[in-house]
């Protein structure tokens, strides 16, 4: 699967999401959607990730230690 945004890929998740949901895909249609799913879902875990890392990254002081408490 290419990369592709964030976003993008996110809106390709919901696209899938309702055409399963819709029950009008036959069976083998539903498992292609299902591993295109699972594979969106897979690149917007790991970008969420970097960026959180990043994140965590640029609110730390040069100790590791973080400036401000998100949480």
């Amino acid at each position: 699967m290419a990369k592709q945004s964030f976003e993008a890929a996110l809106k390709k998740l919901e696209e899938v999401v309702e055409k399963l949901e819709s029950g009008e895909v036959s069976l083998d249609q539903s498992l292609k959607l299902f591993e295109q799913g699972i594979g969106l879902v897979r690149q917007c875990s790991q970008r969420l990730d970097e960026v959180e890392s990043r994140v965590q990254m640029l609110v730390s002081d040069e100790r590791g230690e973080r400036l401000e408490d998100f949480s």
